[in-house]
Parts: C-alpha cells; structure tokens; sequence
C-alpha cells in the first residue's frame, strides 16, 4: 500500500473503543504505534470511559476515548493506516458492532466532506453516540476551532441518549495524552 503525504497539515479527530483482551493496554498501543507513523502526531488524548455495548449487545463492556492527531496524511490514507493498526492489535471483524481487540474511527478531519466507497466524513453516526461525542468533548478546544465542532456537539450532547451508561474509566491512558481541555 502506497502512503501519499502532503505538505499540508491537518487536525484529525479520532474515536478508539476496546472490549476484549487488555484493554487500556490495547488503547494504548494503538496510539503509539499511530503516534509513531511518519505524519501523525498525535496531540491530545480525552478521559477513558467505560461503556456499555450498543447495537449487539452480547459482549463485554467497552472502553472509549478519542484523540485529536496533527496529520500530513490525506485522509483516506490516515484511515488505511488506522486500519493496519486494527490489524496488527488483532482486530477480526465478524459480527457487526461485535466485540473487538480495538477500534479506530476517523471522524472529522478539519471539516471536510468525504463521501467515498471507503470513507464518510464527517462519520455518519458520530453525532448519534454519546461514548463518541462525550470523549470529543474533552479534546475539542474552543479556542483551537475554526471549524464550529465544538458547538455542533455541545448541541448533539444535549438531546442524546446513552450519557447515563458511560462512567469514567482514567483521566490519563497515555503518556503525552495529558492534556486535557475544561469540560
């Protein structure tokens, strides 16, 4: 698989989610080895959150975060690598919604539009659940947002369900991941 970079860099924000194996570990790994890749850096980590399952409901409860990542990458390219990264920590996809080793979920890359075979942007279903909206919440500064994200979830938060299964897990999953905003 070919990598194209440009010149350019963008801010991405990304779901992770794990509910099978060491999770927090798992978590993790994922953003080292995102960190780690040539043109992602990945600058800001929310608060981890135990969740319960949604949409196929037989499985282990999961822990959700997102991060926000400075990229070089186009965003279909940042997309293949997350799914290597799904790969490599064991993800197999057989049931939907089903139980997973990790999942990565690119949602919202500096306001663009996608609508391709291979992504959507913004994710179609982001604004629909709390353990992604709530994460992003964490990481999403107001003062870093040109492009009105913050509001738009701040008013998807206010009407969705799900909020009351969600339960802090740990402030601080990852080591650069620190940097909280006020939320």
């Amino acid at each position: 698989m070919t990598i194209h970079s440009t010149s350019e860099v963008s801010e991405a924000y990304i779901a992770l989610g794990a509910n099978l194996g060491d999770r927090e570990g798992t978590l993790k790994e994922a953003l080292n080895r995102l960190d780690h890749y040539d043109g992602i850096e990945v600058v800001r980590c929310s608060n981890v959150y135990e969740t319960e399952p949604v949409g196929y409901l037989d499985q282990p409860q999961f822990l959700n975060m997102a991060a926000a990542l400075r990229t070089t990458l186009a965003p279909e390219n940042l997309l293949h690598v997350m799914l290597d990264i799904e790969a490599q920590l064991g993800r197999v996809r057989d049931i939907r919604y089903g139980p997973r080793t990790v999942d990565l979920d690119l949602l919202w890359v500096e306001g663009q539009s996608y609508d391709t075979a291979d992504l959507t942007l913004p994710h179609p279903r982001m604004l629909e659940r709390a353990f992604v909206l709530v994460p992003l919440s964490d990481i999403v500064l107001p003062d870093e947002d040109s492009s009105g994200l913050r509001g738009i979830i701040t008013a998807a938060l206010q009407d969705i369900d799900g909020k009351e299964g969600m339960r802090l897990w740990t402030s601080n999953v990852w080591e650069r991941g620190s940097e909280h905003s006020e939320s």
